[in-house]
């Protein structure tokens, strides 16, 4: 296939460019400020998602058979300081790469988010309606919306650890959600350095992790199957951040002595609610897709087997 994806250089967007390259696909992404290492075997244009003429020029001429629109305005103060950039990053970006995909009959895949729901409705699968309680959440509902209205699909990750492939390299620490969690913790506690692991009712506590590379892997199954309505991309289990805690430091042979517990860093303070519990099952995708979610500790697993390999290659 030809696959087209916003945002690949970004965390989800990355590993959705690796896993269309590791399928053998065709691969045009785009970026705002990241550029490829030299020889990147796939194409990287500049576009100004909220540009209608720059969307579709970048779109038309592929002709993909697959487009996934991951990139999103991702800065929190930004999003509530200027609503209506915000609206246009989101919801105008969504119809534009939209019609883009209808324009050359190729499937839409919309990337999404657990946090549409309000973090009472723990285990929804992708029917249960969402109830969004902040503006990131309503914005990501607004835009499933407009993929779903018109024919497209939408895929929801959930707690997305794994390894951010556009900028290795990066800083990765704790938020009041569950991304990066694991990958924070294997820095820390690889050092021999202690990780306090967050609990508190105000932050996500419960969620479904995922691996981003696995998210690209669904998404790219979505294309092939032209499948539309609401996907789930995440595990199997939904854990505590303490069990996932002790679920990594069991996987990666780690020292969970090093691991304390306590209150989040009020740095880390959102502009806004975070879900309490945003757990995810996944009937539909299953059924749809011919899969079975992924257990947690596999996930971790292949997570591992990423971190190894990155790890030798610096070395």
């Amino acid at each position: 296939m030809r696959v087209w994806i916003s945002g690949g250089g970004g965390f989800v967007g990355s590993n959705i460019v690796q896993a269309a390259l590791d399928g053998g696909h065709e691969v045009l992404t785009t970026a705002n400020t990241w550029r490829p290492p030299e020889g990147a075997p796939y194409s990287v244009e500049t576009v100004d998602m909220t540009n209608e003429q720059q969307v579709r020029a970048s779109i038309d001429p592929f002709e993909p058979d697959l487009v996934i629109h991951c990139a999103i305005m991702n800065d929190w103060g930004q999003m509530y300081a200027d609503r209506e950039a915000a609206w246009a990053s989101y919801v105008h970006a969504t119809r534009f790469t939209q019609e883009g995909a209808a324009s050359s009959d190729a499937t839409y895949v919309l990337v999404s988010t657990d946090w549409v729901y309000d973090g009472t409705q723990g285990g929804a699968h992708e029917e249960t309606p969402p109830n969004p309680i902040n503006l990131y959440g309503s914005l990501k509902l607004a835009s499933e919306m407009v993929a779903l209205e018109r024919g497209g699909a939408v895929a929801r990750v959930s707690g997305v650890n794994g390894l951010h492939l556009a900028r290795p390299k990066s800083p990765r620490a704790q938020d009041r959600g569950y991304g990066y969690f694991a990958a924070s913790i294997v820095d820390a506690l690889s050092k021999g350095d202690t990780f306090t692991v967050w609990e508190a009712p105000e932050i996500n506590m419960r969620a479904t992790p995922s691996l981003a590379l696995e998210c690209g892997e669904i998404m790219l199954r979505i294309g092939e199957e032209r499948a539309d309505g609401v996907f789930h991309c995440s595990g199997a289990d939904a854990v505590t951040r303490r069990e996932l805690a002790e679920l990594t430091c069991d996987v990666f042979d780690l020292d969970p002595g090093l691991l304390r517990y306590g209150p989040p860093d009020p740095e880390s303070l959102m502009a806004a609610p975070i879900p309490h519990d945003s757990s995810l099952t996944t009937p539909r995708t299953d059924r749809i897709l011919g899969r079975t979610a992924t257990p947690a500790r596999t996930l971790l697993e292949r997570f591992k087997t990423q971190y190894d390999t990155a790890t030798r290659t610096e070395i």
